[in-house]
């Protein structure tokens, strides 16, 4: 008997038939899992796109090659909306609102501590709100203090060095501002003055000397008015009463209360104030040094007679009653004295005095100009060596 063939035309096909049942059986249950594979990388692919372009568009570091530090401060009672639209308004953040959200689903929409931070423009959203949950910041606020008896140019330069302005003349003109300082019933009435723009500063002795907290990032605005405002609350009522028995205004008291700063150590106020206060009620001139050296800007203990002949309307030795303005910030005890002159020294006619000790600032007093001269002439050999020392 002849021997089949292994693969003759019958076994093929079958085999082929038999072959092609599994692979449709095969291809029936592996093409949906493939179509399902398909469609997920797909979505996946689009799902990576779209989260690209979002994280590029909201999430991403606004620069990630920009590590500048940029100053962020958070201030005490900041809402999370102010804390957002400040990010970015400084170009920390790509919006506002995402971080909003972001902070609102993670729960710590009020968790933001307040403090300066030190934030970049390369740093992530989750970055952020990391730094300003933590409370991993500085200090926010910090002290400023003006000194009784400086002049509006003196606390120019203070507050250029205390970084609240970039120049003095920012400032100065600052202290110009009837506009903006003419709110403060006091400013305002200056302005309602005849002379007030003879003035140098208009907020020559309102801005009051005193110990300050103020945020690290102040402006010069509201610091300036922080001190105008100030002056309210040591000016009370009662003093208003004090200087209308006196026949005075409140500006002539602040006036007056500058020139016995500027004037005196402490324990000589009143009674300097007597003797300005006497001379006042005998029409005399008030001759004060001190006013001259206002305008002058000298530093000198001994001044000359064509310094004392100067044309100004600070200058009291040539005009009649109280300089044109105050020449200097006044403490609140120079303000007191100045509404409570010691009455023994006006009683007895005190209308004189002369520095003893330029160094020590220390005072002698005296009733005739024949007795003021005799001091005079004691003790000016030491105003003179004193400004020889200083080069002045």
């Amino acid at each position: 008997m002849k021997k089949r063939e292994r693969y003759d035309h019958q076994s093929l096909h079958e085999e082929r038939r038999y072959g092609l049942f599994w692979y449709d059986w095969l291809w029936r249950i592996a093409r949906p899992v493939l179509v399902c594979a398909a469609a997920l990388i797909l979505v996946a692919g689009v799902l990576l796109t779209a989260w690209d372009k979002l994280g590029e568009r909201f999430f991403y570091p606004v620069d990630p090659n920009d590590n500048t530090p940029v100053t962020f401060v958070v201030e005490s009672g900041n809402s999370l909306t102010t804390v957002a639209n400040n990010l970015e308004e400084q170009g920390l953040i790509r919006n506002r609102s995402v971080l909003k959200y972001l902070m609102d689903f993670q729960g710590l929409s009020q968790k933001v501590q307040t403090g300066q931070y030190t934030l970049t423009r390369s740093m992530t959203l989750s970055e952020i709100i990391e730094q300003i949950t933590t409370g991993d910041g500085n200090p926010i606020t910090r002290n400023i203090t003006i000194i009784p008896g400086w002049t509006v140019e003196d606390i120019a330069e203070y507050l250029v060095g205390a970084g609240v302005a970039e120049t003095e003349q920012e400032v100065l003109d600052a202290c110009n501002d009837a506009e903006t300082y003419g709110k403060y019933y006091y400013i305002d009435e200056v302005l309602q003055t005849e002379d007030h723009d003879q003035r140098i500063y208009l907020l020559e002795g309102y801005l009051a000397p005193d110990t300050y907290e103020i945020y690290t990032n102040a402006s010069l605005d509201s610091v300036l008015n922080m001190l105008v405002s100030q002056v309210e609350a040591v000016y009370t009522s009662s003093y208003h009463d004090r200087a209308a028995e006196l026949g005075m205004t409140m500006d002539d008291i602040i006036t007056l209360a500058s020139m016995i700063e500027k004037e005196a150590k402490n324990e000589d106020f009143a009674r300097v104030s007597a003797v300005f206060h006497g001379r006042l009620r005998q029409n005399m001139a008030l001759g004060s040094d001190v006013t001259v050296k206002y305008y002058t800007h000298s530093d000198k203990m001994a001044l000359t007679d064509a310094e004392l002949s100067i044309a100004s309307p600070y200058n009291t030795y040539l005009n009649q009653g109280l300089p044109v303005g105050p020449i200097c910030s006044p403490s609140k005890a120079a303000i007191q004295a100045a509404l409570y002159p010691d009455e023994t020294f006006l009683s007895e006619g005190y209308l004189y005095f002369c520095s003893t000790s330029p160094e020590e600032g220390t005072l002698v007093f005296a009733r005739t100009l024949e007795e003021h001269e005799k001091n005079v002439a004691i003790y000016s050999p030491l105003w003179e060596q004193y400004d020889a020392e200083r080069g002045v």
